[in-house]
């Protein structure tokens, strides 16, 4: 099975970076622990070494994912696969610095949005001591920071990039303005922004502007935080600091929809031999203007699981069929 996947996975460039990656990238906020009910770390590294067992190259992490857990254990899991992978991480949500825009406050103190030069040449640093490299092949800006020109944020990405710590440029939690002034500033490679089934805003504005200037997407959230996963039944539980617990988008009512929606696509999966998250992530894929879907996994069998959509191709008559049913069953979605 693994032979099978790795051999047909989908991969799409980072924009005009001449990087290219699996359209399928693991995403790695829920291995921080943070807002997710803690980690195991020793379960992290098995679903990490397993999604690129099967294929993945692209793994996306952040210092914010557990204030740099998250980062540790993907710079472990790296240790002799590091040329196997493009390795994604953040800068912006700095808590080292009140400088910038307070952000949120957490256990550590308080969290700011900053993009100044000086804190970008500090978090790079630490990214990459963390992550147990010497160079970053995508570093996104994690959130906007309305403090720091976006000029002066991209020089130092792009003098970042010419020293070689950096490889590709991105920007993540942004609005069409905010791109078009990096557009105006150098070179930007890829957006990252929510996008699922639930959430299609991006199709108004967002994806055409990135069409027409080669800037990649990369969707995260694709199966919304696991509501779109086809295991979030009504009886599912929230504990902790778990940041759906209080959701109100994980409602009951919109659980009892969701599953409404799973059954009405559970035949597509079927005819895949694929579970009805799968096709929502390969239903993602094939949205026009999306790049890469960036999916969550703390074990093997979700990393492997997750994989394998990256290899489905959708008939346009599928997609039709999906989309009528998401037009069906997600309307009137609490939150």
């Amino acid at each position: 099975m693994l032979e099978t996947v790795r051999d047909t996975q989908l991969k799409r460039p980072i924009g005009r970076s001449g990087i290219e990656a699996t359209a399928v990238g693991l995403g790695t906020w829920a291995i921080g622990g943070w807002m997710w009910g803690g980690t195991d770390e020793a379960a992290s590294i098995r679903a990490i070494h397993a999604a690129i067992d099967a294929g993945i190259t692209l793994i996306d992490t952040a210092p914010a994912y557990g204030q740099g857990l998250a980062e540790e254990i993907v710079g472990k899991a790296l240790k002799g696969r590091r040329d196997k992978v493009v390795l994604a991480t953040k800068c912006g949500l700095v808590w080292h610095t009140q400088k910038g825009n307070h952000f949120f406050d957490c256990d550590i103190g308080p969290v700011h949005r900053y993009l100044g030069r000086d804190g970008i040449i500090h978090e790079v640093e630490e990214s990459l001591k963390r992550l147990g490299t010497d160079v970053i092949d995508h570093y996104i800006t994690h959130w906007q920071d309305p403090t720091t020109p976006i000029a002066e944020t991209m020089e130092t990405l792009l003098m970042l990039k010419d020293q070689g710590k950096i490889r590709s440029i991105g920007a993540s939690n942004t609005a069409p303005d905010e791109v078009r002034a990096y557009l105006a500033a150098g070179q930007l490679d890829a957006v990252q922004e929510e996008y699922s089934m639930v959430k299609r805003d991006l199709e108004a504005e967002m994806l055409p502007l990135c069409r027409e200037n080669g800037v990649s997407v990369l969707s995260y959230s694709s199966l919304a935080l696991g509501l779109l996963s086809g295991k979030m039944g009504p009886e599912r539980r929230f504990e902790g600091d778990d940041l759906r617990k209080d959701n109100p988008r994980f409602s009951l009512s919109n659980r009892e929809k969701v599953a409404r929606l799973m059954a009405a696509i559970t035949p597509v999966a079927s005819a895949h031999d694929a579970s009805p998250s799968q096709i929502v992530i390969a239903w993602t894929l094939q949205q026009p203007g999306i790049t890469f879907s960036l999916c969550g996994a703390r074990n093997e069998q979700q990393a492997i699981e997750n994989a394998r959509a990256g290899c489905l191709r959708l008939s346009k008559e599928e997609i039709a069929a999906i989309d009528s049913a998401a037009a069906t069953h997600l309307t009137d979605l609490d939150g």
